[in-house]
């Protein structure tokens, strides 16, 4: 029988590793080669095992920050510091994942727990420093910056996040200065550009703002806060072609911005173009519907394109938003005088002056439509308070004159004219209004004075040859007479009236059949005058 061989049994080595730990290490390994969304996997795999080292979160927290599933970190890291209060790095690195999700007093928090533990993590002291900014303590945030850059003077993010707190708390120039040694440490900080573009705009510094502007145009071809700095300055410089050009590329960026829509608006308008700026207000509106101005400058561009519907349409959306807007109810007077609704416009201008009662031009278009419709006291009235809120306005005081005049008042009419005549010697209204005046006063003397003034003035109307022909006749110089009916029939051929008279100056010079002739021709152009011939 033979021997069976002996065999020497060998003791496998004892595999001590958790599942844990196994799947720990294939996700560093796929990890390493890139695999990320693999590597997460296995740590998942990895939760199914009792007693979950924390080493697993804290990886877990890793790769999904890695791939931006900031919720998942927070969780992750949340679960870290649960199991690890003294984790060296699971405060910390919950405060980012919160800062990601903008939980600012959350993140504030954790930072703050992650400094106190290690207060070599100047990181930490920067990240608080952050959310303070966001959390709107300024002042706050300002003194923790100035702590970072006491322990590493060469931090530039400590640096900006100084620059932007100094401008939270109105330190402008001191921001400004920050901004500015940003640029020139990294000519590339885009953040810094746009922030003094910001600035520049508040300080109305536009050399500040367009030197950034261009500078982030040339960093960022299409970034919307440089043309928007482009924009301001064109407006701050009144460079209005300029404005439409940067406003009409604001609203490519962003069509539905109303300040971009308004903004163009106002460019357009200024530059004449009030079709275009039309449109652009109506695009306004309609993402904005309740903005007063967007109507009020509308209405405006309407009423200058004659489009009276739409102007008072507009007008009055503008004062059912706001009703006591006297310069809208101004406007609206006017566009119902030209629409010849006289009654309606004063009232509008009565509405305008018990809100502004020193509106001048308001008391001026109301003394007009009252002298027009014969309320001659009303004119008085007005056109008086539109010189004691404007001495010396010359057509207020002329319309007195005739307001006067009108009502019988003809010393206080006199007074008016003269006023004007002694203010410009060479108005030819106020001698007319003088002569006028002279006629209805029999003062015949003083008429032909004033006329022939006009005369010489170079005043060359029909009627004033007629007016002056008939003084003179009045007065006897019948050759004056004669020659002033021929200069009124030489401006106004069928001036039926003037045949009229210079046939009575024929007829009492002994020229008969010339009269007869004249006065022929009188009642062919006008046979009304013929009128009482045979009861003479």
């Amino acid at each position: 029988m033979n021997p069976r061989k002996r065999t020497i049994e060998q003791k496998q080595p004892q595999d001590n590793r958790t599942a844990a730990q196994v799947a720990l290490g294939r996700a560093v390994a796929l990890h390493l080669e890139g695999k990320r969304k693999e590597a997460l996997k296995e740590l998942d795999r990895a939760l199914e095992s009792p007693d979950v080292p924390a080493e697993v979160f804290s990886a877990r927290g890793h790769i999904q920050f890695e791939l931006e599933l900031y919720e998942d970190a927070a969780q992750s890291y949340a679960k870290l510091q649960s199991l690890e209060p003294n984790h060296t790095s699971a405060a910390f690195n919950l405060g980012v994942c919160q800062e990601r999700l903008g939980r600012w007093a959350q993140a504030a928090e954790n930072f703050q727990k992650a400094w106190e533990a290690d207060s070599k993590r100047v990181d930490a002291l920067l990240g608080f420093g952050v959310c303070l900014l966001h959390l709107d303590r300024a002042q706050n945030a300002l003194d923790t910056f100035e702590r970072v850059l006491t322990l590493n003077p060469g931090d530039d993010t400590a640096s900006f996040g100084k620059a932007v707190a100094l401008q939270l708390t109105g330190k402008l120039d001191q921001a400004a200065k920050l901004y500015r040694e940003a640029v020139e440490r990294r000519p590339e900080f885009e953040d810094a550009l746009v922030n003094l573009i910001s600035l520049g705009i508040a300080r109305q510094d536009y050399a500040c703002v367009q030197e950034a502007a261009e500078k982030l145009l040339a960093l960022r071809p299409y970034s919307q806060q440089a043309v928007e700095g482009l924009a301001s300055c064109a407006f701050a410089s009144q460079d209005y072609e300029g404005a439409s050009r940067y406003c009409s590329k604001l609203v490519e960026f962003s069509p539905d911005n109303f300040d971009r829509w308004f903004n163009l608006g106002v460019a357009q308008q200024q530059t004449g173009n009030l079709e275009l700026a039309a449109k652009a207000y109506n695009e306004a509106l309609r993402l904005r519907a309740d903005h007063k101005d967007a109507w009020i400058n509308l209405g405006v561009c309407l009423q200058e394109l004659k489009d009276g519907k739409g102007a008072r349409g507009a007008y009055e959306r503008a004062l059912k938003l706001e009703a006591n807007l006297p310069s809208v109810i101004y406007n609206l007077a006017l566009l119902h005088e030209q629409q010849d609704s006289p009654y309606e416009a004063e009232a509008l201008y009565q509405r305008v002056l018990e809100a502004k009662p020193d509106w001048e031009d308001a008391w001026f278009r109301l003394g007009f439509l009252r002298l027009q419709r014969s309320d001659f006291q009303g004119s008085v009235t007005a056109f008086e308070n539109c010189l004691k809120r404007r001495a010396g306005w010359m057509e207020a005081q002329l319309n007195l004159g005739l307001a006067y005049w009108k009502s019988g008042d003809g010393n206080s009419a006199a007074k008016a004219f003269d006023a004007v005549l002694k203010a410009n010697p060479e108005s030819v209204d106020a001698l007319r209004g003088l002569a006028a005046l002279a006629v209805d006063a029999g003062n015949e003397e003083s008429a032909l004075e004033y006329q022939a003034k006009l005369i010489e003035r170079g005043e060359r109307s029909a009627e004033l040859f007629y007016n002056t022909g008939l003084l003179l006749q009045k007065t006897g110089q019948l050759d004056d007479a004669t020659r002033l009916y021929r200069e009124a029939l030489a401006e106004r051929s069928d001036f039926a009236e003037a045949l009229l008279n210079l046939g009575h100056v024929m007829k009492a010079q002994g020229n008969g059949d010339q009269a007869r002739q004249l006065w022929s021709q009188a009642l062919a152009i006008k046979p009304e005058l013929g009128a009482g011939y045979f009861d003479a």
